[in-house]
C-alpha cells in the first residue's frame, strides 16, 4: 500500500512542498462530483460564466481570479474543489514563520488531456517542476504544497482510475489581514508557476 512520500525545498522565509498520498485512508476525489447538501462541480474551463456560481470565489475575489487562470485555455490543468479560510492554528512546522494568524486555500486540479490523467509519472514529474519554481518566489512568509492523490473519473457511462493535484497555499502574518494579504501574494506566485509550466508544455 503506497504511504505518504514527502519532499521538502526550503527558502528563507518561504517554503515550497509536494506529496503523494495514495493510502487507503487518504483523501481522494471522484471527478465530476455533487454534494448532497447543494454544492457541486462547475465545468469553468468549458463555461467560464459558471466561475459566478462558486461561492467561495465571490467571498475570496482573489481565488476568483486564480480559477479564472487555471481554467483559461492555455493551462494544462482545470479545476475541482476549492475552499479558503482564516485560522489562527499554528502546526509545530509552521512555527519558522514567527505568525500567530494563516490564510489557507486549497484547489483540486485535474490535467485537462485526458491522456495526463491516469500517468502518476507526468503527475509526479509537474508537482516536482512547481515546486521548484517555488524555489525562486521572494522571501515572504508564505507556504504551497503539492499532493498527488486518486482520483475516480466517471463518464459514458465508466470510470477509471487516476490522479490529481491538490494545491494548498498558506499566509502567514501577526494579524488576520496581514496573514490574508501574504496568502494573495502566495496564491499569485502558486498561479505564475502554473502558467510558466503550462508554456513550457506547448514548447
Amino acid at each position: 500500500m503506497p504511504g505518504l512520500i514527502a519532499h521538502l525545498i526550503y527558502h528563507p522565509c518561504v517554503q515550497a512542498e509536494f506529496a503523494v498520498e495514495l493510502g487507503t485512508d487518504d483523501e481522494t476525489l471522484e471527478f465530476p462530483w455533487a454534494s448532497p447538501e447543494g454544492p457541486r462541480y462547475y465545468d469553468v474551463k468549458r463555461q467560464p460564466e459558471l466561475l459566478l456560481e462558486i461561492e467561495e470565489a465571490h467571498a475570496n475575489p482573489e481565488l476568483g481570479e486564480f480559477l479564472r487562470a487555471i481554467n483559461s485555455t492555455i493551462s494544462i490543468f482545470e479545476t475541482a474543489k476549492c475552499d479558503a479560510w482564516p485560522s489562527t492554528e499554528i502546526s509545530p512546522e509552521e512555527e519558522i514563520f514567527g505568525a500567530s494568524h494563516k490564510f489557507s486555500s486549497y484547489v483540486d486540479l485535474v490535467f485537462t488531456a485526458e491522456t495526463s490523467r491516469g500517468s502518476f509519472p507526468e503527475h509526479e514529474q509537474r508537482a516536482k517542476q512547481l515546486t521548484a519554481l517555488l524555489q525562486r518566489v521572494p522571501e515572504i512568509p508564505s507556504a504551497a504544497e503539492f499532493l498527488i492523490r486518486r482520483c475516480y473519473f466517471h463518464g459514458d457511462g465508466a470510470t477509471q482510475d487516476g490522479f490529481y493535484i491538490t494545491a494548498y497555499v498558506f499566509g502567514y502574518g501577526d494579524d488576520a489581514e496581514q496573514a490574508r494579504q501574504r496568502w494573495v501574494i502566495g496564491l499569485k506566485l502558486v498561479e505564475n508557476a502554473i502558467r510558466q509550466l503550462s508554456a513550457r508544455s506547448r514548447e
